[in-house]
């Protein structure tokens, strides 16, 4: 994706290793990560909907890309709350990319 501007690594987390995206859960950065990677379809689906809902889109594109989105998007559409529009525009973007 070109033109991004991710937050740099080191300041995704606090102290104790958290993302700012997880503010509400207690799990590290390399604990989401390995989870988002590994974990079963329903996990996986959580996590990204999660981070597509709280995490500047930006960010996204860090740890997942189009063809992940794209997997899971019949299961992570019901976790992106206020962001659900943002993310049904861009698929629908995406979907016009491709034809």
């Amino acid at each position: 994706m070109p033109l991004l501007n991710p937050t740099p690594r080191e300041r995704l987390v606090d102290p104790q290793g958290r993302p700012y995206f997880l503010w509400d859960v207690d799990m590290t950065l390399e604990r989401f990560e390995q989870l988002l990677r590994t974990g079963d379809r329903e996990t996986r689906a959580y996590l990204l909907g999660k981070l597509m809902r709280q995490a500047k889109p930006d960010d996204v594109f860090t740890f997942a890309g189009e063809s992940d989105i794209r997997e899971l998007w019949p299961d992570v559409q019901r976790y992106l709350g206020k962001s659900s529009a943002f993310w049904h525009w861009l698929m629908a973007a995406w979907e016009k990319r491709r034809a």
